[in-house]
């Protein structure tokens, strides 16, 4: 996690693996590829938090071993710590609504145990399903595709604002991703635009 400026206020800079919760005047931001973030607010209590999860299952591509079992590195349990985190600021589950961002098929890695899913098809589907289930509304979203995102969430609105990111930028989350993969897994795996939008 970094803490730099945007706009005048702080801005929060979550890697995978992270979440952060606040009820402060600050922008909440991430840089995607493969993984996913779900944004959560609360807007009667005024609370907002991010996560930014690479695998939404215990199974990587290619049939891999069972992951480690870190909290943050799949997707259910970096959920939970998410809502957790935001019920312990005040927020109330029942007004929890959600944004969802990534899940590019930037790491061109097929997943054997679903179907030769992409990773980002996998994270794509496990976040809508989680909300579905647990009847947190899906207020907007940017997933799937072939590129990576750069996101915004500030807290002033709850808006999300999205911009594709350029080649280079996109290599370095691909190469941070594929790190990402190779520590937390037992089997070693031997142009976007310039166009921004609010969601």
């Amino acid at each position: 996690m970094q803490i730099g400026q945007y706009q005048g206020l702080p801005r929060i800079i979550i890697d995978p693996g992270e979440s952060y919760v606040t009820k402060k005047d600050e922008i909440i931001s991430t840089l995607l590829g493969s993984c996913v973030a779900a944004c959560l607010y609360d807007p009667v209590n005024r609370v907002i938090g991010m996560n930014h999860f690479l695998l939404a299952q215990q199974h990587s591509a290619h049939n891999a071993a069972l992951l480690g079992s870190e909290g943050g590195r799949y997707g259910i349990h970096a959920m939970e710590l998410l809502i957790n985190q935001m019920l312990k600021q005040g927020a109330q589950r029942i007004h929890l609504k959600a944004k969802a961002f990534g899940g590019g098929d930037v790491l061109k890695l097929g997943n054997e145990l679903r179907g030769g899913q992409s990773i980002g098809a996998v994270n794509c589907e496990f976040i809508q399903t989680f909300l579905r289930t647990e009847h947190i509304p899906l207020v907007a979203s940017s997933l799937g595709g072939h590129i990576g995102r750069n996101i915004f969430f500030l807290s002033n609105d709850f808006s999300v604002y999205v911009k594709s990111i350029e080649h280079a930028e996109e290599q370095a989350v691909i190469k941070q991703e594929q790190r990402f993969l190779k520590r937390n897994t037992a089997l070693h795996i031997p142009q976007p635009s310039d166009q921004a939008d609010f969601w």
